[in-house]
C-alpha cells in the first residue's frame, strides 16, 4: 500500500514536471505561430518616397482655405490610420479640426476610441463635414462647432457646448492658428497683426481658462507650435512670434497644472502640407517647392503628426509634460 502510495507520488510529480515542461514551451511557440497568421508584419517603408515631392502645382485659395481643393490633397489618415483603443473613453475638444493637424487628431482619436468636437470656421465647412463623417464611422460622437476664435466669448461657449454635448472633458488640443506671408513688416497691418495675436496666442488663453475648471487629473493640453518657434522665417514675422509664446505657454502651463494631475504639452511641426500653405501662409514661388530643403526633401503630411498627438494624450505617457515634440523631416528641432 505504501509501495503503491510512492508510485502514485512518483506518477503524479512526473506528471506535473512534465505538464510544466511542455507548458513553458508549447504555448509560447503556439501563440507566436498564431500571432505571426493573424498579423503580418508590417512592410518597411522610405519615408523620403513615402509621400509627394515637391514641385508642387502652383495654387491659392481665399483664406482660411480647403484641404479638399488642395492639388495633392493632404493625408489626414483617414484611409491609413488604424486605432488600437488607447483614448477609449475620452472626450477631446480640437481647433481647427477641419484639416490639417486637428484634421488627423481628430481622425486619430475617433479611432482610438474617443469622443470628438471640433471647432472651425464657418468658410471650412465643408472639410468639417467630412471630419464628422469620419468620426462617425469609426463609431464615435461627433460634435461640430464652427465660430471664431477671435471672439472671447464665443471661446467660453465652445468649451461650453464641447462638455455639454460630450459629457465632459479629458483633452484640449489648441490647434487652430492664422498664418498669412508678408515680405515686410512694413506691409504687415496692425488688422492683420490683432488676428494673428487673436486666433494664435488669445484663443488658446481663453479656451484653457474656460477649460480647466473640467479637467480632472490626468486630462491633457496640447499646443500645436512650430518650427518657426526656433527658427522664424522672414516673412512670418507675426506668425513666428506667436508660435514661439505657443512653446513657452506649454512650459509655463505644464509646471503651473503638474501638482493638479493635467499635463501640457505641444507638437511642433516643420513644414507640412496644409491649407495655411495655400491660402495666404507662403509665396507662390516658396509653395511649388515647398518643403524641398528639409532633408528628406519634402514636407510632411499631417497623419505622420496623428500618432504624436495621440501619444501625448494617452495615460502612458503620464510621465510627459511641458515636452515639446518636433517632426520637422529630419530639420533637427526642437
Amino acid at each position: 500500500m505504501q509501495e503503491e502510495n510512492k508510485l502514485s507520488r512518483r506518477q503524479v510529480i512526473g506528471g506535473i514536471g512534465a505538464s510544466l515542461a511542455v507548458a513553458a514551451v508549447t504555448p509560447l511557440s503556439a501563440v507566436a505561430a498564431e500571432a505571426g497568421s493573424a498579423a503580418p508584419a508590417d512592410k518597411l517603408e522610405n519615408p523620403n518616397t513615402k509621400y509627394p515631392r515637391p514641385p508642387f502645382k502652383s495654387q491659392s485659395q481665399p483664406w482660411p482655405g480647403l484641404a479638399g481643393q488642395m492639388d495633392p490633397k493632404p493625408d489626414h489618415g483617414e484611409k491609413s490610420y488604424k486605432g488600437s483603443g488607447r483614448l477609449k473613453g475620452r472626450k477631446a475638444l480640437i481647433t481647427g479640426g477641419d484639416s490639417g493637424m486637428g484634421r488627423a487628431a481628430a481622425i486619430a482619436y475617433a479611432r482610438e476610441g474617443a469622443d470628438v468636437a471640433i471647432n472651425y470656421l464657418p468658410a471650412e465647412e465643408a472639410d468639417a463635414k467630412e471630419v464628422v463623417a469620419l468620426i462617425k464611422a469609426a463609431g464615435q460622437k461627433a460634435v461640430a462647432i464652427p465660430g471664431d476664435l477671435r471672439d472671447e466669448a464665443f471661446c467660453k461657449r465652445l468649451v461650453d457646448e464641447a462638455v455639454k454635448q460630450l459629457g465632459g472633458l479629458d483633452i484640449v488640443v489648441n490647434n487652430a492658428a492664422r498664418q498669412q506671408q508678408r515680405q515686410s513688416i512694413l506691409e504687415l497691418t496692425t488688422e492683420d497683426f490683432d488676428a494673428t495675436m487673436k486666433t494664435n496666442i488669445y484663443a488658446p488663453f481663453w479656451i484653457i481658462k474656460a477649460a480647466l475648471p473640467h479637467l480632472q487629473p490626468g486630462s491633457s493640453i496640447i499646443g500645436t507650435t512650430s518650427e518657426q518657434a526656433m527658427d522664424p522665417s522672414a516673412n512670418l514675422y507675426d506668425y513666428a512670434q506667436t508660435k514661439a509664446a505657443t512653446t513657452n505657454y506649454v512650459r509655463s502651463l505644464a509646471k503651473q497644472l503638474a501638482p493638479k494631475g493635467i499635463r501640457v504639452n505641444g507638437v511642433a511641426p516643420g513644414p507640412i502640407w496644409t491649407p495655411l500653405q495655400v491660402s495666404g501662409g507662403s509665396t507662390q514661388e516658396n509653395l511649388v517647392k515647398f518643403g524641398e530643403k528639409t532633408p528628406m526633401g519634402r514636407p510632411g503630411q499631417p497623419v505622420e503628426l496623428a500618432s504624436i498627438y495621440v501619444q501625448l494624450a494617452a495615460n502612458d505617457a503620464s510621465y510627459a509634460t511641458g515636452q515639446v515634440y518636433g517632426a520637422m523631416g529630419g530639420g533637427g528641432q526642437p
